[in-house]
């Protein structure tokens, strides 16, 4: 009786009968057979190997992704299906290139299959291997025989290949020989050390005290003197290296930040360490004595003062937020309400331009109190921008998630909804040093057309769109369309 991975070589080879790779003209089976003998120098598992010879099956032959799953199970069809793009028919190869890596490359990301990430590596190493010999003979020739003609691209994309399997795969043999050939083809890619054995620290948060969530990871209280932030898995490396590095630009310019002393790795995502001794994050004290919400306000908004008070230049590196807030108006219509679209566009673009600091996740999960000053651990998105940038983020989980569902906030808040509502009115009214209501109506209002739109942005990453996502989504982009009508300007 034969065994899967026989009858994986057998079923390719039928399929692939008379296709030929487009560089060389060798049988095309020869392709997957190299991918599975490069998993072979990684695991023993069969479903990944067969995986491994299946991989084209479903883009490049007339097989299907039900057949695979009929033949050789759910796991191997799953494996499969991580690295089948979509086809756009219609629509020319070079054209959607980009988007079907983009969208791809998700997967990989969010993936906790190690056989995922292992057929991955191996397909990009066997392709590498053909663009570097390729590219010996042709140099610069090669890249108009692709579907992506600019080299830049094609560096983009083998490159967060790598960093998406570098902490589970780093130490193989196939990791090393992918870094090399990227750098030899694009040179100063990666530090020359990843080529090398590398094993990072890895330390366990079993039974560790979760302090506070984030959009990019959760914080915990590792022991006394240290806490954890731990990346969610979608970061790379490099990822986790721009928060640090942003972290410092902000502490030189006076933000009262800890800098991580060392990046570890929690299972198979990355963790940044900081020394936090004796403090806990701001929400976390709300939770514990919610009487004290206007004292805590008054904390956040002394903070929020002292970052939007710093200024930078252009050069320093921080992005600026209008473009950040230009994305979510196109996230958020998605090529609907065109004139609404629009409309919105336009009340950003009028923003004017400014070198000051905003945090650009702005919330009392970031925010530790050590010795009763406040500390900034979350910099990834710290950038120059407008204050209403930061004042929706804040209206954002404070208010704007509870609406339909206050249970949203408390269980990231970790604090009732009025509770948190509370805090959000008494941080605006100091932050803005006015009990006037109708002050405060007014930047309500302005903040709460940019949290509509990252509203609806967050039912639209989702995919596809349920019948109540879709419900939701118009509710709220109604809203948006009737704060548009009222508001000439997002400036407070």
């Amino acid at each position: 009786m034969m065994n899967m991975l026989e009858e994986a070589i057998i079923y390719a080879t039928v399929l692939y009968q008379g296709k030929v790779r487009k560089f060389g003209g060798t049988p095309y089976i020869l392709h997957p057979m190299e991918v599975a003998q490069i998993l072979a120098t990684m695991t023993d598992d069969q479903e990944v190997i067969s995986a491994g010879i299946l991989h084209d099956i479903v883009e490049d032959t007339d097989g299907t992704l039900e057949e695979i799953e009929k033949r050789f199970g759910k796991r191997v069809a799953f494996i499969v299906s991580s690295e089948s793009e979509n086809d756009y028919p219609g629509e020319k190869p070079e054209n959607t290139w980009k988007r079907r890596k983009e969208e791809s490359l998700k997967v990989l990301k969010n993936t906790e299959d190690i056989g995922v990430k292992m057929l991955w590596l191996a397909d990009k190493l066997a392709n590498i291997r053909s663009l570097a010999g390729i590219y010996s003979e042709n140099g610069e020739k090669l890249w108009s025989m692709l579907h992506e003609s600019n080299p830049d691209e094609q560096c983009w994309y083998y490159k967060s290949v790598a960093e998406s399997v570098e902490l589970a795969l780093n130490k193989t043999g196939a990791f090393k020989e992918l870094i090399k050939h990227i750098n030899s083809i694009w040179p100063g890619t990666f530090d020359s050390e990843k080529a090398k054995y590398r094993k990072y620290r890895e330390v366990s948060i079993d039974g560790c005290r979760l302090l506070g969530r984030g959009a990019k990871g959760d914080v915990y209280r590792y022991d006394d003197e240290l806490v954890i932030k731990v990346f969610n898995q979608n970061n790379t490396y490099s990822d986790v290296e721009r928060e640090i590095a942003l972290c410092r630009k902000a502490f030189i310019l006076g933000i009262p930040t800890e800098i991580s002393f060392g990046i570890v790795a929690v299972g198979q995502s990355y963790g940044a360490m900081y020394e936090l001794v004796d403090s806990e994050t701001i929400s976390s004290y709300i939770a514990k004595d919610p009487g004290r919400v206007d004292d805590y306000a008054k904390i956040m908004a002394g903070l929020a003062h002292q970052i939007h008070d710093a200024t930078v230049e252009e050069e320093d590196g921080f992005p600026d937020m209008r473009d950040t807030l230009l994305a979510r108006v196109d996230d958020c219509f998605a090529g609907e309400r065109e004139e609404l679209a629009e409309k919105c566009r336009e009340l950003v673009r009028a923003i004017p331009e400014t070198n000051h600091l905003v945090h650009g996740d702005f919330h009392t999960n970031n925010v530790f109190l050590q010795n009763g000053e406040p500390l900034l651990i979350d910099m990834d998105r710290i950038s120059r921008g407008p204050a209403i940038s930061e004042i929706s983020d804040l209206m954002y989980f404070y208010v704007t998630l509870g609406e339909d569902d206050p249970a949203v906030v408390e269980k990231f808040m970790g604090f009732s909804y009025d509770t948190a509502k509370k805090f959000f009115r008494a941080f605006l009214a100091d932050y803005l040093k006015t009990d006037d209501e109708s002050r405060i109506r007014d930047v309500m209002e302005k903040a709460s057309i940019i949290c509509y739109m990252r509203l609806v942005r967050k039912f639209r990453k989702k995919g596809a769109l349920s019948e109540e996502d879709r419900r939701m989504a118009d509710h709220y982009m109604d809203k948006i369309a009737d704060l548009a009508e009222r508001i000439d300007t997002l400036t407070i």
